[in-house]
């Protein structure tokens, strides 16, 4: 039986980071923003019907998430269009990757709003990464092309971190790579010892 894992964290917490640290141990990992840039490229399953009702997101053949940044706030019913494009091309793709490693232990999920989408109804167990506030605000600054005000938007759609804490099976402290590290190897184990609630 392959174990499905969700990795899950606010914005700035070190949930890279900690993908790459499985992906390091020899696991799989499914990156749900890598697939969504994915099908917004030139020739991506996305394009069409997005290019069909907002025509002025299309960039160079692409879905623009600049463009799409600026119509969200404009228009509050334009997330829920193109999450209503996006969310199933995404569980599709999704299908595809467990399908093609039915022979794996275990599989990582890299998904940012993973309590949000309700992800938590086909994972097997939860791992959310963590660190305090000062340092996820320092990290999310230091990346540039990010505001103090966006930053704050992109946190209200998250849900609190103590909220996350509360429901995942384990927790990945990243203040340190050492710390993260040994979390990391410390949740395989615990999975590969069966020590925790499927």
């Amino acid at each position: 039986m392959t174990i499905l894992l969700g990795l899950t964290g606010s914005i700035g917490m070190g949930k890279t980071t900690a993908a790459q640290m499985f992906r390091d141990e020899g696991i799989a990992v499914w990156d749900a923003d890598a697939t969504v840039h994915a099908l917004y490229q030139a020739g991506g399953a996305a394009v069409p019907e997005i290019a069909a009702r907002l025509p002025e997101a299309i960039v160079d053949g692409a879905v623009s998430r600049t463009v799409l940044k600026k119509l969200i706030p404009q228009d509050l019913a334009v997330l829920g269009f193109v999450e209503g494009v996006v969310h199933p091309l995404l569980a599709r793709k999704r299908e595809e990757f467990i399908d093609a490693r039915q022979d794996h232990d275990v599989l990582v999920f890299d998904i940012p709003l993973l309590f949000e989408t309700r992800a938590t109804d086909w994972l097997d167990v939860v791992a959310c990464v963590l660190t305090d506030a000062a340092r996820q605000e320092a990290r999310v600054m230091a990346r540039g092309g990010m505001t103090p005000e966006q930053f704050k938007i992109i946190l209200a759609r998250q849900m609190p971190d103590s909220e996350k804490r509360a429901l995942a099976d384990f927790i990945i402290p990243t203040d340190t790579l050492d710390h993260a590290r040994a979390a990391v190897r410390e949740v395989l184990a615990a999975i590969k010892q069966g020590q925790f609630h499927a």
